[in-house]
């Protein structure tokens, strides 16, 4: 079983990837963050962004927590334009409906759009 221990396998692809790591903070709110993660789970989450995230040519997507910070990885060809991929991502169906409805748990302002509220980090290390 996969888990922060024994560590998450990593998907494998048939092409180079780069990846793009991304940092938010939650409401300091044990409820809330309970709640945004079960809105993340398999079983709540909406279609439709999973939908619109691989249309937009992200390959893989993954969100870690501890305590109030979140931590996300995304994986995507290297011909990929974050910018470009961005702006088409906030026009597709639901995405700011969902961006709307988990800025409840999120210490953001409301409206915000998914590349407004996820702060892109900078690698400082590498072995």
């Amino acid at each position: 079983m996969e888990n922060k221990k024994s560590g998450y396998r990593t998907k494998e692809y048939n092409q180079p990837v780069k990846r793009y790591c991304q940092t938010l903070d939650l409401k300091d709110d044990p409820e809330l963050i309970e709640k945004y993660k079960k809105y993340h789970s398999k079983e709540y989450a909406w279609p439709e962004i999973a939908e619109g995230i691989r249309e937009v040519g992200i390959l893989e997507m993954e969100i870690y927590l501890l305590g109030t910070r979140l931590f996300m990885i995304v994986e995507t060809p290297l011909s990929f334009e974050w910018d470009t991929a961005m702006a088409k991502l906030n026009t597709l169906p639901r995405q700011q409906e969902w961006e709307d409805f988990v800025s409840v748990f999120q210490a953001s302002l409301p409206g915000a759009t998914s590349a407004e509220k996820w702060q892109l980090m900078d690698r400082i290390f590498e072995l």
